[in-house]
């Protein structure tokens, strides 16, 4: 389990706005039809690297879901869209949220929930 520090910045609020980071596409995990959108956001004020994942079902309302978590400098070069899901079970915390959570956000460990 990788071991995050929280340091009480704004990124690690559930509700945290978009605007609070400046990111970048990492790419499209296709795994299972998923077609999800994955990229790389850093925190505008703290400087660290989060990985965010996002996934909507076309034709089901209330099924998207997106997921980010911090990620190290050493093991930024490392995620790709197609380990994304992978690394976000390895941290010892995340950020979830989405309509099929019907919230903007919460903090969880474990299984992520992005298949139908």
């Amino acid at each position: 389990m990788n071991k995050i520090q929280k340091l009480g910045c704004a990124c690690e609020a559930p509700n945290s706005d978009y605007t609070e980071y400046r990111s970048s596409e990492l790419g499209i995990d296709e795994a299972n039809g998923r077609h999800a959108e994955v990229s790389i956001q850093q925190c505008k004020l703290c400087q660290r690297i989060w990985v965010f994942y996002s996934v909507e079902f076309e034709g089901f309302s209330q099924s998207g879901r997106w997921y980010k978590g911090i990620v190290s400098k050493k093991d930024r070069p490392n995620i790709t869209p197609q380990n994304a899901v992978e690394f976000l079970e390895s941290l010892e915390w995340y950020v979830y949220g989405g309509s099929y959570f019907k919230g903007t956000g919460i903090f969880g460990h474990g299984k992520l929930n992005v298949d139908l």
